[in-house]
């Protein structure tokens, strides 16, 4: 079940047992490419207004209400650890389920589902920072586009508050 959200409209997806063989999301933030699992998407809309949350963690931009369910924003920008966002109304934000949770991810553009079932994710160099690897699950060549792919429950982790993930093992 699929529809579009933009202000009014929404798009949602109902969950998946394997990501992968259900699709990719592919969203831009930063002019960068990343992948989201479908199997973790609920639907994507345009941000109105957001509460912040005194003394969260950066990347917890506030809470934001999302057909009457109150979720947890959070800047994509801000958890890779990029230049963060000037201005997050109107932003677009991709509500992911990951637990028992919802988290509205604010990221600059959404563009198609990919099937990456078939292809084979390339290597990860050595070169990437530590702290983007540790947010990622594989990346894949699209096009002429490097993907990576994000781990969620990893982008999601805020445990005990702290800005940086926990060591989780290689998927």
């Amino acid at each position: 079940m699929m529809q579009a959200e933009t202000g009014t409209m929404q798009t949602q997806v109902a969950p998946q047992a394997d990501a992968l063989a259900a699709g990719t999301l592919t969203v831009m933030c930063g002019g960068e490419w990343f992948g989201l699992p479908i199997a973790h998407v609920y639907s994507i809309f345009s941000v109105g207004s957001i509460t912040p949350v005194p003394l969260a963690p950066p990347e917890i931009i506030g809470l934001i209400n999302v057909r009457g369910a109150i979720v947890t924003a959070v800047s994509l920008r801000r958890r890779l650890r990029m230049t963060p966002e000037i201005d997050t109304r109107g932003a677009l934000a991709v509500v992911l389920h990951q637990g028992s949770e919802n988290f509205a991810l604010l990221v600059d553009h959404v563009a198609d589902v990919v099937d990456l079932g078939l292809v084979r994710p390339l290597q990860k160099q050595p070169h990437i920072d530590s702290h983007r690897v540790a947010l990622t699950r594989h990346v894949y060549r699209i096009d002429d586009r490097i993907v990576p792919v994000l781990d969620v429950a990893a982008l999601l982790d805020f445990h005990g508050g702290e800005s940086r993930p926990h060591a989780h093992a290689e998927h």
